[in-house]
């Protein structure tokens, strides 16, 4: 671990302390992990404090962790930030799972950054994690009709519904989908002698 992250990891236990769990250095990067009921207090803090002062919204994404071997248990959604701090010039992951996985929710950070706007409507659209708060929750990249949340695990690989142009209604219509569902297995082809030099095996 450089000096430079270490600093960063007593600074952030010193700040926080129980309010998050241990800060997690890997590959470089540093990632703290923060309760629901503290996620927006903790970010505020992280933006404010003169000695963080992480002023930068980089990223924020919705992940479905259901299948991940190394999550919270019994926690399947989560909101994840990536930070940096201009003024002293480091960055940050900060990770905050929902407490319910039926309805997962968390505060909204768009009064804190506004550039996660778009971001919060992008996770609830394809994970359905609503952002409580925010001046515009609305789908961003599905259409208005549209039955589910595609990034999610469970979401089947053919969807719900499927849409085609009815030529006698003269519009685009949804339906149930119509195709099985199917696991295709690709199939080797190789030529005879594939694997043979000069005719020797």
């Amino acid at each position: 671990m450089s000096a430079k992250l270490e600093r960063l990891c007593d600074k952030l236990k010193e700040v926080f302390g129980a309010k998050i769990g241990e800060p997690v250095l890997s590959l470089g990067e540093v990632t703290v992990e923060v309760p629901a009921a503290a996620y927006h207090e903790v970010a505020r803090t992280m933006r404010d404090h003169a000695e963080l002062k992480f002023e930068e919204l980089i990223d924020l994404s919705g992940i479905d962790y259901s299948t991940y071997a190394g999550r919270t248990p019994g926690l399947h959604f989560a909101a994840v930030l990536q930070l940096i701090s201009v003024t002293h010039n480091w960055r940050l992951r900060l990770r905050a799972f929902a407490p319910d996985n039926e309805a997962p929710a968390l505060p909204t950070v768009t009064d804190l950054w506004h550039a996660a706007n778009w971001y919060e409507r992008e996770a609830f659209d394809l994970f359905g994690i609503v952002f409580n708060g925010h001046p515009d929750l609305r789908r961003i990249l599905t259409d208005y009709g549209f039955v589910g949340h595609p990034f999610r695990k469970d979401f089947p690989v053919s969807g719900y519904v499927e849409m085609r142009y009815d030529p006698e209604m003269r519009r685009v219509t949804y339906q149930p989908v119509t195709i099985e569902p199917r696991e295709v297995t690709p199939r080797i082809v190789r030529e005879a002698g594939y694997g043979k030099v000069d005719g020797r095996g």
